[in-house]
């Protein structure tokens, strides 16, 4: 059922434009506004909470781009597309939704995802439902909260989520986006996604005071032209896009305009529906330094953001897609003639996507910046330990999960048994009990990179192909990816640790965050009992 909800998705997509059932270009730069390829680059509008509360109101819209792509967006009562929420442990955001996208063909398949026990919001998918995902959040599993099994906003129709934001919760960045099993990846690619910041990395990542703070959103699309060395997929930043071109060069990114020599917090969201990103700052040919003080979320050292952290300084940073990496940089001198933001290579497999190498942002030297948030440490107390001595936790249980593929579809599957696509009626892969902490091997047996997605809690990397990471590199993530299966050799595998000794109960989800592969059912639920 839910392959034949994707492919007729996507058929609706194409149709739809076709038939002007989806408003056309002109509508769309009014709807779900984007901005001319290689134009200036700027930055999300931002929201923030005032008295502990975010209140938002978004509507769900789609359009057509004058290439002829679907977009889909959150706009705000005031046309503000994706804009960047700004929270502190222990907000709320309260986010109505109502989905404006036209409803579908009378015949177009559906899909009850709920029942008596679980309903929440409509009981049927349809191929233009929508919900949202607070990604990386430790957000309730609960209806009206990060629920998004069964969660279904359909054409006409108002939610209401409540989100309340631990009061232990990293200062980092997180992100928003739409998480409707079957149709995520066209939602994501059409660009309905923003940020979510958690203030106070300041406080906990010093180096950070003072600077300011830049947001940058990766996102992907569907390729403009062909071509030899073309990628599968387009990729923008802010929404400006950076298409393959036949034509030398055969990518004009846009324009970022940063003070001259100036220091800067970069907030890099992937927030591509399933391209990876090698991120790199290149000035004249040489590599530059990135102090990279979070990842995922969480500032790097810090025991997950309980204890002042130190930066790790490297010259690039993997980036999965829906990972995200705050690193500090400096300005290009005037002196310098072409300083460039971009991704190196990342090998997909041989039954994966092409991603080349490319640029994603041309740095412009000027006297004067843009206007940006700072934040400035005030020497509030750090939030309280979440976990523990995790790293000296005693497991109690030890599992084994695995990615593969299938002719029709894509798998994970905990060892031993047996391989099943996700359905919301499955009954949970995995249960286990709250108080509870377990080593997991996550194992790669695909011909094509795969990225491992935890909903609810972030997981603490221990092991990488069997080898115990350097403790600078015992990070916490939700997000990591598998490298591909060698031929004849041992299947890749990640050692990770969770923790379910924190608030959350009930059902929520793993994944791969190749949407398309998600999409196919490489998901399942876990359940967490109280």
């Amino acid at each position: 059922m839910i392959y034949e909800l994707v492919v007729q998705f996507r058929r609706w997509l194409l149709v739809a434009g076709i038939l002007g059932l989806l408003p056309m270009a002109s509508f769309a730069q009014s709807v779900c506004p984007r901005p001319a390829a290689s134009s200036a680059i700027g930055q999300p509008t931002d929201l923030f909470s005032s008295g502990g509360v975010l209140n938002v109101n978004f509507k769900y819209n789609t359009a057509t781009d004058a290439a002829g792509r679907t977009l889909f967006c959150f706009t705000t009562l005031d046309g503000v597309q994706s804009p960047t929420l700004h929270v502190k442990p222990g907000d709320t955001i309260n986010i109505s939704v109502q989905n404006l996208v036209p409803p579908p063909p009378r015949n177009a398949a559906t899909q009850t995802v709920s029942d008596s026990t679980n309903t929440c919001g409509n009981p049927l998918m349809t191929t233009t439902s929508t919900n949202i995902h607070t990604h990386g959040v430790l957000v309730s599993p609960q209806c009206h909260e990060d629920q998004v099994i069964h969660t279904m906003i359909n054409s006409g129709e108002s939610f209401q989520y409540s989100l309340h934001i631990p009061t232990d919760e990293a200062p980092g960045l997180y992100w928003y986006h739409s998480h409707v099993h079957g149709i995520a990846e066209a939602a994501v690619q059409g660009g309905a996604s923003g940020v979510i910041v958690v203030d106070g990395i300041a406080n906990v990542q010093p180096t950070t005071s003072g600077l300011p703070q830049r947001v940058l959103i990766v996102r992907d699309q569907p390729r403009l032209n062909r071509g030899t060395g073309a990628p599968s997929l387009d990729l923008s930043v802010n929404y400006v896009s950076v298409p393959f071109t036949k034509a030398t060069p055969a990518y004009t990114p846009g324009v970022l305009q940063i003070k001259a020599g100036q220091k800067e917090l970069w907030r890099l969201a992937n927030a591509a529906s399933d391209t990876p990103v090698d991120v790199q700052l290149v000035y004249d040919g040489v590599a530059q330094p990135l102090s990279i003080v979070g990842l995922d979320g969480v500032p790097v050292n810090s025991n997950l953001g309980t204890a002042q952290g130190t930066p790790i300084t490297q010259t690039h940073v993997l980036i999965p897609p829906a990972g995200r990496a705050e690193f500090i940089v400096t300005g290009p001198s005037t002196s310098v003639a072409n300083a460039v933001l971009s991704t190196l290579a990342v090998p997909m497999g041989a039954a994966g996507n092409t991603n080349p190498a490319r640029p994603l942002a041309k740095l412009q030297a000027v006297a004067t910046g843009p206007t940006l948030v700072t934040e400035v440490a005030n020497g509030a107390a750090l939030p309280p330990t979440r976990n523990p001595s995790l790293l000296q936790a005693t497991p109690t249980a030890n599992r084994k999960v695995y990615f593969s593929n299938s002719a029709t579809a894509f798998l994970i599957t905990v060892d031993g048994a047996t391989p099943v696509a996700f359905n919301a009626t499955n009954p949970p892969a995995i249960t286990t009990t709250q108080g509870s902490v377990e080593d997991w091997i996550v194992e790669n047996r695909a011909a094509e990179v795969h990225e491992f997605h935890f909903h609810q809690i972030h997981f603490l990397l221990l092991e990488v192909n069997g080898v115990p990471v350097p403790a600078a590199q015992q990070q916490y993530f939700d997000m990591y990816q598998l490298p591909l299966a060698p031929a004849g050799g041992p299947f890749p595998s990640i050692k990770v640790r969770m923790d379910f000794r924190g608030p959350d109960v009930g059902d929520f989800v793993y994944h791969c965050h190749i949407l398309l592969h998600e999409d196919l059912g490489m998901m399942a639920t876990i359940r967490v009992l109280p």
